[in-house]
């Protein structure tokens, strides 16, 4: 029998809610302004698993919504893995790592990290944002400089700002204006170069061995996310890095295990050294509780099964080639993706949340992208591939984007 989730009980009648207190009062003002711009974004409620088809709000849609590029995320062997963990060690771990909270389960997801990526050591974090925000404040200070793609993600800006460091942020992808910079910059203090691999919004990948040469010219330290490269780029799945064969000139290599990997979590990875310092420095690991060991048994029952199944990031990649293709064949102008994610700008962040809307009227869930996560007038809809979408899935979809843009 399937695993299902019981309804609800039936829940009391919402009290009223009344206007804002006086100290929040700015919160409606606020509310009101995102909603004026388009802004506001709706809650989705999902039914059943993650798969090439979704459950949203009562609707089966065509699924390019989601990050489960390998079709991880509902696969029951990772459910067996997890539930067996938990059968042994509990669901919740309890306390921090370092206090009684690391189980055998984050060891071995921990080895499994740092053998996928052929490193010395890893750490592992309650998310792929913990990772990188923890990372950066552990590695630079204020007395350090940082340089930044300008479109890195979120996590990484933030890990900026907890360090309190200079930050100098480069043009997308320019290897000139990066070397510039660092030219410019005075000898003293640290210096961390930083970006992410695969970006998550425009589907570009970084010149990776242009910037390690770069950041080994100038002694900086080099730091990359491969959040949404893991198990879908180089010959054994690692990354981009290994794609890029420069593993030797990245120095810090952080990713996540919620997207392709189908789990839920962030690591670090890369010399003993580095990571025996992040357990002492890195914030976001020492003092949270650390994640269930059935995630981590998840995770690692992943990682194995990268490489056990070449073909399904071979699959993906060329299908992802051959969407791509079919689009740019219609005219449009994908701005340079080169993986899995495909964006399609619309522009306005209204033109965006139309054109969504009308592909969802034509069975397909493909979200609207919006400021803060992409500039000013470059609203646009994502389509994030999975390998559980076949050739002629993709190709309907490719076809309702051409329409629903006409």
């Amino acid at each position: 029998m399937p695993c299902r989730i019981e309804a609800a009980p039936p829940a009391k009648a919402p009290r009223s809610c009344g206007p804002l207190s006086a100290p929040l009062a700015w919160i409606a003002d606020a509310l009101e302004r995102l909603s004026r711009a388009g802004l506001e974004r709706p809650l989705r409620v999902r039914d059943g698993r993650q798969g090439g088809v979704v459950g949203l709000n009562g609707r089966q849609l065509f699924n390019a919504g989601s990050n489960d590029y390998l079709g991880y995320a509902g696969d029951v062997r990772l459910t067996k893995a997890a539930s067996k963990a938990a059968c042994a060690e509990g669901f919740g771990a309890g306390a921090s790592p370092l206090i009684s909270g690391h189980s055998r389960s984050h060891d071995l997801l921990e080895r499994a990290v740092a053998g996928l990526l052929d490193v010395p050591a890893a750490v592992t974090f309650a998310s792929g944002f913990a990772a990188n925000s923890a990372t950066i404040a552990a590695l630079v200070g204020q007395d350090d400089r940082i340089y930044s793609d300008e479109r890195n993600h979120a996590s990484i800006i933030d890990g900026c700002r907890l360090s309190r460091a200079q930050v100098h942020v480069y043009p997308h992808r320019d290897v000139t204006a990066l070397d510039t910079l660092l030219a410019a910059a005075p000898a003293a203090g640290r210096r961390l170069v930083v970006t992410d691999t695969l970006f998550s919004m425009d589907g570009t990948i970084t010149p990776l061995a242009d910037i390690a040469e770069v950041a080994s010219r100038h002694a900086a330290m080099l730091m990359v996310d491969e959040a949404h490269a893991t198990g879908v780029f180089g010959p054994r799945g690692s990354g981009l890095v290994e794609e890029a064969g420069c593993a030797d000139g990245v120095h810090v290599r952080t990713g996540t295990l919620s997207k392709a990997l189908g789990a839920a979590g962030g690591f670090v990875a890369g010399h003993d050294d580095l990571i025996r310092w992040l357990r002492h420095a890195a914030r976001g690991w020492l003092f949270s509780t650390a994640p269930p060991p059935a995630v981590a048994a998840a995770a690692t029952r992943a990682i194995g099964l990268v490489g056990e199944e070449p073909s399904r990031r071979d699959d993906l990649r060329h299908r992802a080639d051959a969407f791509r293709a079919r689009l740019t064949s219609a005219g449009l102008d994908l701005g340079g993706a080169a993986g899995q994610i495909v964006p399609v700008v619309a522009g306005p962040a209204a033109a965006a949340v139309a054109l969504s809307a009308r592909l969802a009227d034509a069975g397909f869930f493909v979200p609207a992208i919006r400021p803060p996560s992409v500039p000013q007038g470059r609203s646009l809809v994502r389509a994030s591939l999975s390998w559980l979408h076949t050739e002629s899935d993709l190709e309907r979809l490719a076809d309702a984007i051409v329409t629903c843009l006409r």
